[in-house]
């Protein structure tokens, strides 16, 4: 009798430790992810759940907003996949420190390799959209293809997985190269524009210690925000453990980003989350980067602004004119040493990032692991993408 009722207890005590769980809040309870293989994974810290209809904008290298993270906070984004000679080893990487990105993906790609699609999403990443072909100057298409663009990507990479319900309303313009039309298509067709707060310049023809200089330096710069990569890069690659360990090292949190549904509610936050310290009144005014990503701010620096604010502003841009301003020399650590740099956040030919008294660091250096499989020579014909 005595086991018969313990029995009976266990059932309803269980049920309820389940309901109060936090798996059982869904993604909006934050939560360090299980890595039992490895002790001293970074791992993901919490996920946060955006509903599409209160934040279609959202990014401060463009936009006036962006995700409401706390300080020592980041979020890892991927673009331009699926390339499955760059994408897979990211995911294996990803997968060793058990960290969850969101990936914006190519409509080409996804169809020339709809398995690396369903990889990804089968890893628990969040998968967004990234147009049809990538097209440059995507803002100034004519309307017909600019839509067509958008919905012929999202078809593709839906198509790729096993449920269109998998992909999340998640869209980033290549290039960033906005435009107020469209915006409104995106908008209309219920989807988030996601620029980001800080790339890490890993599309240029720079060295794998470069991207983990701009990497880090630019989050550090601004203490939280949305990271810019690409996963068909092999500098990115080689960089990524770098980062990863880099960020564990700094105290860093990586957040997950989900979108909103009917059976997982949004993140309960305040409109002032969204707009994080380094943003000031006027707010900022939607910017297309001309020929590279450029940082954003509404004012130029003064010298009782933050440094994270210094680090991180932009001129008022016209198509006619273009201004560059040069940074204070910064120290990054990496690994035992230190990496001096002069940043400048407008003319990206004149970043550098290097060990005192020494040449600029390369690939070859004891801490990257050289990748020789650069090309893109797997990736569909007639494909450019930056």
């Amino acid at each position: 009798m005595r086991r018969m009722t313990a029995t009976r207890l266990a059932a309803p005590l269980t049920a309820l430790a389940i309901l109060m769980s936090p798996a059982a809040f869904g993604a909006t309870t934050a939560r360090a992810d299980d890595c039992s293989g490895n002790p001293n994974a970074l791992g993901t810290s919490r996920t946060i759940v955006v509903d599409p209809k209160e934040h279609t904008l959202i990014g401060t290298m463009q936009y006036g907003e962006t995700l409401p993270l706390e300080d020592h906070e980041v979020v890892l984004t991927f673009d331009d996949g699926p390339l499955p000679a760059h994408t897979n080893p990211v995911l294996d990487i990803l997968a060793a420190q058990c960290v969850k990105a969101t990936f914006f993906m190519v409509g080409r790609m996804a169809k020339e390799f709809p398995q690396d699609v369903r990889r990804v999403y089968d890893a628990g990443h969040t998968i967004g959209t990234h147009s049809e072909s990538h097209p440059f100057y995507f803002g100034d298409l004519p309307p017909e293809r600019m839509a067509a663009e958008i919905d012929d990507g999202i078809a593709h990479v839906s198509g790729a997985l096993a449920d269109p319900s998998q992909l999340a309303p998640f869209f980033r313009i290549p290039g960033l190269r906005r435009g107020d039309l469209l915006e409104a298509e995106l908008s209309k067709r219920g989807l988030i524009t996601w620029s980001a707060d800080f790339p890490a310049d890993d599309w240029r023809h720079i060295s794998s210690a470069q991207v983990v200089h701009f990497a880090i330096s630019r989050l550090e710069a601004k203490g939280k925000g949305v990271l810019l990569l690409h996963d068909i890069q092999a500098r990115t690659q080689a960089a990524l453990p770098v980062i990863l360990r880099q960020l564990k090292e700094r105290g860093y949190r990586v957040v997950h980003v989900v979108a909103a549904t009917p059976d997982r509610p949004k993140t309960a936050t305040e409109p002032a989350q969204w707009v994080p310290h380094w943003i000031h009144p006027p707010v900022v005014a939607a910017k297309s980067p001309l020929d590279t990503f450029t940082f954003s701010a509404t004012e130029l620096p003064t010298r009782d602004m933050p440094r994270s604010a210094r680090s991180v502003w932009m001129l008022r841009q016209t198509q006619a004119r273009r201004i560059g301003v040069f940074h204070a020399p910064t120290m990054l650590r990496i690994g035992e040493q230190y990496a001096h740099s002069i940043m400048s956040a407008v003319s990206k030919p004149d970043s550098v990032a290097r060990i005192p008294d020494s040449a600029p660091p390369s690939p070859d250096d004891k801490m990257f692991r050289t990748i020789k499989t650069g090309s893109r020579s797997d990736a569909p014909a007639e494909l450019r993408i930056r």
